[in-house]
């Protein structure tokens, strides 16, 4: 009793898995090249769904899905992409999870060049987080100049299921971008 209600962004909701996901996540800068990529391969699964679909399947994805070891899903045979078809634990789309094992062959050619994939997501920001001062849900657009960009380049490179709407999202989930609004207690002051 007593207690003061914390703040959070709107589209959060009561769901106690989005709560913490939002708390404890999103947002946050991810400078991690593992984390990233599942982020992005994640982002892609959640086109066309609502995110706390994908936080509900997301331990079934990273059990399935060699816990987004890149090296070990670039290597993913016809007959494994059909197992994984099979499986109710993840969106059982097969665009998708093709595109997240041809992502994983495009991820390991990036990781390959200086600074890796974190660097080279992080260089559409310039290297540190946009903070944006946005004062509810509908003022956060779906893509930004900086997303048609971090699309563009990736899809110039192989990647699949990276359009300029996934890639604002991931952008925001992995950090490159603060929209959490001003009014919520994550937000950056």
């Amino acid at each position: 009793m007593g207690g003061k209600e914390i703040k959070r962004c709107e589209w959060v909701g009561d769901d106690p898995l989005y709560r913490a996901y939002h708390d404890e996540e999103w947002g946050d800068p991810c400078h991690d090249d593992r984390a990233l990529f599942e982020l992005l391969i994640l982002e892609g699964a959640q086109a066309g769904l609502s995110w706390i679909t994908i936080l509900r399947k997301r331990e079934n994805y990273r059990r399935l899905f060699d816990n987004f070891d890149a090296q070990k899903i670039a290597r993913y045979t016809p007959q494994k992409i059909e197992k994984l078809l099979q499986d109710p634990g993840i969106v059982r789309n097969r665009l998708k999870v093709n595109a997240a094992v041809s992502n994983a062959r495009a991820f390991l050619q990036l990781q390959q060049e200086p600074g890796g994939f974190s660097g080279f997501v992080w260089s559409f920001v310039d290297g540190k987080p946009i903070v944006n001062r946005r004062h509810s849900l509908k003022e956060i657009p779906a893509t930004t100049p900086e997303s048609d960009a971090l699309s563009r380049a990736l899809k110039k490179r192989g990647f699949k299921f990276v359009g300029s709407t996934i890639c604002y999202a991931f952008m925001q989930a992995a950090g490159l971008v603060d929209d959490h609004t001003v009014d919520c207690f994550r937000h950056k002051r």
